[in-house]
């Protein structure tokens, strides 16, 4: 199968094709700017999202833990919890404790009762986990007394469970007037679980939360496909990249959760989905390619419309190129517009009509050029005819003469005319394209006669004429025309040679044809002519005609079948050669005695 090139496409489908191409190349060019400014744009947003959800995670947590602290700080400070904490009987301390407790606090919290040791001595709270309600000592209280007077709080670790605490001392006063003696201590605070984390997230705007500690998760917002798959990831997360659950990509901020003295005990990460940002993002991409092809199809459209206008000039011209190639200088196109298109229409139009104009004035020249030329050459050629007669007649008019000199002039006379009659006609024969029928012809006669007729002028300029043509040569000619084309062969050579030389005419049979040459010693035929010697009104070096000989003797050789064609080196003479079909050997007939 044939492969199509571009050069080989019509204009109009080059500037369709072009178009389209720039088309396709814009909107992917910008389309890839727009995603790529739209992408980057929802990162920043969903990072930005990240830590507005962080500070409301700090904001929230610290809220909660301040409100703990300060009701555990009132319940401290109240005389008559002193006073059941200093009466160390369990009961006591709990009953007032828990009345107190859900008079001043409606949160839903854990609220225990240590004594220094971390011992507990009482849960003020309803809501009390398990793994709380069975402990006996907390040593985070122990922990904690580094800090005391003052609160202390963090997060707690306790059998799997993390809780936000917050622990207050209870103090009273010694009876010995030294300083106050701490009898208890206040352990108050929140379990996190997934209540916890989903409460986080509808405070923070939809933001995932995820709580981790050492070897377990402890609360999540997401499910659990997605949690295991999103920790698994984030073990080997590095930095801030993003983290996979499989389906979504999440922007993550990752927070430590500390203990009362500022141990790591865990994590909490805040995570963003770029589901949203990814529909977003599809859409636009689908918006783009649709708008791309509606584009293409306007483009294509708008295109064809003003390329087939632009093209339909450039067309006109294109045919009327053709027409000019043809010769055909009459035709013009028609001029639409003012620009460069408008522009070359005129400049060609001109130009056809110069063409012409020029056209008619060489012919008009040509044809009188041509008139005088062919007057000259046939006053050339009827010069040596009239100057026999006219010498012939002159001297049988002036002179009185034997008989038979007479006779002699009488023949030159009538061959004088005769020669006259056969050039005229050839000329008739040569302007109105006929010919004579051919006649069987000895091929020497011809050249014999062509030798006679100029024998006198070679004579005169010391010119051998060498006749090498074996007598049984025989083939049909038109005898007067070929005979004409030897003795303008011959007479060419003669005009070569002014100072003398040799002119030698043979001829051989070859493959039923004869091949003729004229050659001469002359100084040759200067290359610069030669391609075109064959040509009309050529001519290199004569004193008289105008170069219609040779024309016209190719032609003769033609018109029989034949060709001529010539060799020739500067300065060592030319050989003109011309070969005629039909050429047979003639039996020779023995006269009897």
């Amino acid at each position: 199968m044939r492969r199509w090139r571009f050069s080989e496409l019509s204009l109009l489908w080059k500037i369709m094709l072009s178009t389209s191409v720039a088309v396709t190349a814009l909107f992917a060019f910008t389309g890839e700017i727009v995603l790529k400014s739209i992408t980057q744009t929802m990162s920043a947003s969903l990072d930005e999202e990240v830590r507005a959800s962080s500070e409301a995670y700090k904001s929230l947590w610290k809220s909660r833990a301040e409100l703990i602290s300060n009701v555990s700080r009132i319940i401290s400070n109240m005389s008559d919890v002193r006073a059941a904490f200093s009466s160390n009987d369990t009961a006591t301390i709990k009953d007032t404790a828990g009345e107190l407790w859900k008079k001043i606090s409606n949160l839903n919290a854990i609220f225990l009762v240590a004594d220094p040791q971390g011992e507990v001595r009482a849960s003020l709270s309803g809501v009390t986990p398990s793994s709380l309600s069975q402990l006996k000592n907390m040593d985070v209280v122990l922990k904690a007394q580094a800090t005391f007077p003052e609160q202390a709080s963090g997060f707690f670790l306790q059998d799997g469970d993390l809780y936000q605490i917050s622990i207050t001392p209870v103090y009273v006063q010694s009876t010995l007037g030294r300083q106050d003696i701490l009898i208890d201590v206040l352990v108050a605070g929140y379990q996190v679980d997934a209540s916890v984390a989903q409460e986080l997230k509808k405070s923070t705007g939809g933001s995932e939360f995820l709580f981790l500690t050492p070897g377990r998760v402890i609360a999540s917002t997401l499910n659990p496909r997605a949690t295991e798959t999103v920790r698994d990831n984030l073990a080997k997360a590095r930095g801030d990249q993003r983290v996979s659950d499989g389906v979504a990509e999440y922007a993550r901020l990752e927070t430590p959760l500390t203990d009362i003295t500022g141990a790591e005990v865990g994590k909490v990460y805040i995570l963003r989905s770029f589901a949203n940002a990814s529909r977003h993002i599809t859409a636009l991409y689908t918006k783009i390619i649709l708008l791309w092809l509606v584009a293409m199809s306007a483009g294509f459209l708008l295109t064809y419309l003003l390329a087939r206008r632009i093209v339909e000039p450039v067309k006109q011209l294109d045919r009327a190129a053709a027409e000019v190639a043809h010769q055909n200088y009459a035709i013009s196109v028609e001029v639409r517009s003012d620009d460069e298109i408008g522009r070359l229409a005129r400049t060609f139009n001109t130009m056809c009509a110069s063409i012409r104009q020029a056209r008619e004035d060489l012919i008009r020249q040509e044809r009188i050029s041509t008139i005088g030329r062919l007057s000259s050459s046939i006053v050339h050629d009827l010069r040596n005819p009239l100057a026999a007669i006219y010498g012939g007649s002159e001297m049988l008019v002036d002179a009185d003469l034997p008989p038979a000199h007479v006779k002699r002039l009488a023949g030159n006379i009538y061959r004088a005319s005769r020669r006259i009659q056969e050039l005229l006609q050839d000329l008739l024969n040569v302007s109105r394209g006929k010919s004579l029928q051919p006649e069987p012809c000895r091929l020497r006669d011809v050249a014999a006669a062509a030798c006679e007729a100029l024998g006198v002028a070679a004579e005169a300029q010391a010119v051998s004429l060498t006749l090498s043509i074996p007598p049984e040569i025989e083939l049909p000619l038109e005898r007067n025309r070929v005979e004409r084309t030897f003795m303008n062969l011959i007479g060419n050579a003669l005009e070569a040679m002014p100072d003398g030389g040799e002119v030698r005419i043979s001829a051989a049979l070859e493959n039923g044809s004869v091949v003729v040459q004229v050659e001469d010693n002359g100084p040759g035929i200067a290359p610069e002519i030669r391609s075109k010697l064959f040509q009309p009104f050529v001519t290199a070096g004569k004193r008289n005609g105008l170069g219609l000989g040779l024309a016209l003797s190719r032609q003769t050789v033609l018109d029989h079948g034949g060709d001529m064609w010539v060799d020739s080196v500067a300065g060592h003479g030319a050989r003109f050669s011309f070969r005629l079909p039909g050429a047979q050997v003639a039996q020779t007939q023995t006269l009897p005695v």
